[in-house]
């Protein structure tokens, strides 16, 4: 068990990095986190030695989100009174920092399922086997996600805009 929870405490960090590109909100993220490490330590005896933690603690913390995401979508959006504060500040000048904002702005266009396999295969650096795993999808599937994901970042970062959102095939 101690060697368990060791492993844990090693993917924490990549756990909130990946929950904070899901989420685009600290707080939220660290929710997230708290939510898939609470789960895992509860239910660390279903975890089989000799597969991929890091894989089961991914796979745990999408399906929360997926979870989160379904509960949000059944209740009315609230908007915080803070929310409007971030405007009065001012633009940032820095080119990079301009581009960072534009690439996540276009991430967060994308359909969720694009943007789960992107951010996976992308930005934890997982093979497709490894993504596929994680959100119980052909690697197929994650294959054409990933191409139709990038893709669709190419555009919106030359400067296309999507009068609507990217068109969904059935995976």
């Amino acid at each position: 068990m101690g060697d368990v929870r060791a492993g844990i405490v090693e993917c924490i960090p990549h756990l909130r990095r990946y929950a904070r590109a899901l989420t685009k909100d600290v707080d939220k993220a660290d929710d997230l986190v708290q939510d898939c490490l609470t789960k895992a330590i509860n239910k660390e005896e279903k975890w089989q030695t000799g597969t991929n933690l890091r894989a089961w603690l991914f796979t745990i913390l999408h399906n929360q989100f997926m979870d989160d995401m379904r509960r949000q979508a059944a209740r009315p959006t609230l908007v915080a009174i803070d929310d409007n504060v971030g405007k009065l500040s001012n633009p940032p000048s820095q080119e990079s920092s301009v581009e960072l904002k534009r690439l996540e702005t276009a991430l967060h266009t994308l359909p969720v399922d694009q943007r789960v396999v992107i951010l996976l295969v992308g930005l934890e650096g997982m093979n497709y086997a490894e993504a596929a795993e994680i959100i119980s999808t052909p690697i197929g599937t994650v294959r054409s996600r990933l191409s139709r994901a990038r893709e669709t970042l190419r555009q919106l970062m030359a400067g296309a805009e999507l009068t609507s959102p990217p068109k969904r095939r059935p995976a």
